[in-house]
């Protein structure tokens, strides 16, 4: 599923102290010559607020199913983010479909500024100090995979140096 990002670490979800956040349920309609079907869609985003972080659909009759496959899935979907203690290293723009994401590093104390499904995110990643800004498309599916992209282009500074081939002292002094 991450398989275009460079640096992408994938998690087992053994061991890990996942909570669960519902972004979106979305009643969906079939219709058959015999009437219409209804069921339900639901977006799932799971994290353990220290890094690592997955997110599901889950599709259903009912919304209580719906749900727990979406939590299945997105316990498939695990990867870890880098930090920069309770913010992000840097600033990135994220994108899906007509859906776009910018995400601010910001000083500690600043708080988590983003709204609906870009903030279910951050939470289960567990970042505390962030500006972001969602442009476009507010569909939930696909503002949770834009700030997916943005998230998964991240780069620790220690990444950096290792990338760049130089310490970490030579990558901040410039």
């Amino acid at each position: 599923m991450y398989q275009d990002y460079k640096n992408v670490e994938t998690v087992k979800p053994g061991g890990l102290e996942l909570k669960d956040r519902l972004v979106g349920v979305q009643r969906v309609t079939k219709v058959t010559k015999g009437g219409r079907a209804f069921g339900f869609s639901a977006i799932v985003v799971v994290g353990d607020e220290n890094g690592v972080v997955g997110q599901g659909l889950g599709k259903s009759k009912d919304v209580a199913s719906a749900i727990a496959k979406a939590i299945e899935d997105a316990k498939k979907n695990l990867v870890r983010i880098p930090l920069n203690k309770a913010s992000l290293p840097h600033e990135q723009k994220g994108k899906y479909g007509g859906a776009r994401v910018n995400l601010l590093p910001a000083a500690p104390g600043t708080g988590l500024i983003a709204g609906g499904a870009v903030r279910a995110v951050l939470e289960a990643v567990g970042v505390h100090d962030v500006l972001s800004k969602s442009q476009g498309s507010s569909n939930p599916h696909n503002v949770v995979k834009a700030t997916f992209d943005a998230l998964l282009q991240l780069r620790s500074a220690q990444t950096v140096a290792k990338q760049r081939g130089i310490t970490l002292e030579k990558l901040y002094k410039g």
